[in-house]
């Protein structure tokens, strides 16, 4: 995790490996340092190849939610994300990702007899608490991160599919402050009419005054 900072904005880098929690847990001090500072903004850099541990992405989700509200948050994801790095993408204020990454998310590994079936409605949550007492405590975490996940994506609908930027846009994850800045600057330049009331009724001009004054006799 490379931190670097410039005036009120700090810029934290997460590259993404395998399986090394040691390299995660020790530098998520760093993180919390940052926001105990109360900066503008924060950026979290995500990049590389690999896959963040569940209970790695929940550890920086506790710490992220105890910052200032002060505290603008942006996640730029440089790479394609998977399972619970989807999560920490989607922990964003602002998030960003490049044009031909994609995000992925398998489903959680549920004993025999508890697969539920699919919804036909995206809109319906899955319970996914009632799965833990019966699963290993690391599953357990991604089976969380899941249920963190569907706030923002219909896990029922997208686990085990590629999500692209396409998909992302639809959801109204990605541009926004774009699209509210376009909207804003079209409105800008396109002024609405002056409301006229009746006591602000503009001169006419002397032709179309005696034209008047001719019809009313």
């Amino acid at each position: 995790m490379n931190v670097k900072s410039w005036q009120d904005r700090h810029r934290v880098q997460i590259r993404i490996m395998w399986r090394n929690d040691d390299w995660y847990i020790d530098r998520i001090q760093d993180l919390g340092q940052i926001l105990l500072n109360e900066p503008e903004e924060v950026e979290l850099e995500l990049i590389g190849t690999g896959e963040i541990p569940a209970d790695t992405v929940l550890v920086i989700r506790s710490v992220l939610m105890q910052r200032s509200p002060k505290t603008r948050i942006v996640t730029n994801a440089r790479s394609s994300l998977q399972h619970a790095a989807v999560l920490l993408w989607l922990l964003g204020d602002e998030r960003v990702i490049r044009d031909d990454a994609k995000l992925f998310f398998r489903e959680a590994e549920l004993p025999d007899g508890e697969t539920e079936k699919k919804k036909t409605d995206w809109k319906d949550k899955k319970n996914f608490l009632d799965w833990l007492s019966d699963i290993d405590p690391e599953e357990g975490d991604y089976v969380r991160v899941l249920q963190l996940i569907d706030e923002y994506l219909p896990v029922s609908e997208l686990a085990g599919r590629f999500i692209d930027v396409g998909l992302l846009r639809q959801f109204g994850l990605i541009e926004n402050r774009r699209v509210d800045d376009f909207l804003a600057t079209v409105f800008a330049s396109n002024p609405e009419p002056k409301q006229v009331s009746g006591n602000d009724v503009e001169p006419k001009h002397p032709l179309e005054a005696e034209t008047q004054r001719q019809l009313n006799k």
